[in-house]
């Protein structure tokens, strides 16, 4: 049973609000009985129950235009989740796995983050008045600094010459320790450490990896996706090869120094600990430059709002061979709505409109 079925147990399909009559009978006072979640209309009691599951797949979209040529290309489009990016699945199951280890009771929350698992856990955490500080590059896009404050967290923005905006990192994983281990906050602070915690690698084990075989219909024949906290490739590829030893996992890694958030290059930050080295077939270094340029093309033609990682993600899925690849899924982890300001200056920088 994935963690989806009970993390919101609370709120599961059909149960009846608290307080309220049951269906088809009047309640107090010949009051109407209260509507129940019926995911058939769409209707739900509790924005958790948007975060993609088994039963709640995050589309898969055809790259008609873009991807590998002479094999079926698809992106699967983690924008889809509430709270916008792949990172509401991993902030779900780390907060869960806490719950279910005591970590949470009277406990703050403190985490590094490039800016979307902490996004996640700050919607995630406002629902039950858990105060959360992360900490996060100063020169992640404005966006999602702003996106963090509405939620009501608390941002120690680090300075990039100690933790570059491009890698999140180690930097930022060394302040968040700081603040969770001093003296000064003895018990107060409990760090999911997304880098580190296996829950990370499960939420993509449980839903992402199903997901992808069932809609494909277990044809996959090729997985690309980014190292960054690694719990996706880690997760999905696991579940990949359990069901086809023969599924090729391709890992995408950025330049040094790069400018995608959310993408780590393993050779200036640490691997994290999470990461699965066994079940990696293949490394695709993409720059920068490819990057933007892909995001750009699957803007103008895929109608496709993706982050700057997707364009990565997709370009490396560009380079691959079609004859070997066959069906190809790449992972889109976020949209590009939170880059708006990254775009503004590259199309400045490019003179173009």
């Amino acid at each position: 049973m994935s963690i989806l079925d009970t993390a919101v147990g609370w709120l599961r399909y059909g149960e009846p609000a608290e307080g309220s009559a049951p269906a088809g009978r009047p309640g107090p006072n010949g009051s109407r009985p209260r509507l129940q979640t019926d995911p058939a209309r769409r209707r739900y009691r509790d924005v958790r129950e948007l975060i993609a599951g088994v039963h709640n797949p995050t589309p898969l979209v055809r790259l008609n235009r873009v991807g590998p040529a002479g094999a079926e290309g698809y992106l699967k489009l983690e924008w889809f989740n509430p709270f916008g990016s792949i990172k509401d699945r991993t902030a779900l199951y780390l907060l869960e796995g806490m719950r279910r280890r005591g970590e949470l009771a009277g406990r703050e929350l403190v985490e590094p983050t490039s800016g979307n698992t902490g996004i996640a856990l700050a919607a995630l955490a406002a629902l039950e008045g858990i105060p959360l500080t992360v900490t996060i590059p100063s020169g992640a896009p404005q966006e999602k600094i702003t996106l963090l404050r509405m939620l009501g967290a608390t941002v120690m923005a680090t300075p990039d010459d100690l933790c570059p905006v491009d890698n999140p990192s180690d930097g930022a994983i060394a302040l968040a320790r700081a603040v969770a281990d001093s003296p000064a906050h003895r018990g107060r602070y409990a760090m999911p450490n997304q880098y580190a915690n296996p829950d990370n690698v499960r939420a993509h084990y449980e839903t992402t990896g199903p997901e992808i075989w069932e809609q494909t219909e277990g044809r996959v024949r090729t997985f690309v996706a980014g190292f960054g906290t690694c719990g996706t490739i880690s997760g999905v590829g696991r579940f990949l090869k359990e069901r086809d030893p023969s599924i090729r996992v391709v890992a995408v890694e950025p330049q040094k120094g790069h400018h995608l958030p959310g993408l780590k290059n393993l050779q200036e930050a640490k691997a994290p600990a999470i990461l699965d080295r066994s079940v990696l077939d293949d490394v695709v270094r993409v720059d920068d430059g490819p990057a933007y340029a892909m995001a750009r093309r699957l803007f103008r033609e895929e109608g496709l709002i993706v982050g700057p990682s997707s364009g990565a993600i997709v370009a490396a899925m560009a380079r691959l061979d079609g004859a070997s690849a066959g069906l190809t899924v790449g992972i889109s982890p976020d949209g590009g709505h939170k880059y708006a300001s990254f775009y503004a200056e590259r199309l400045e920088e490019e003179g173009s409109g």
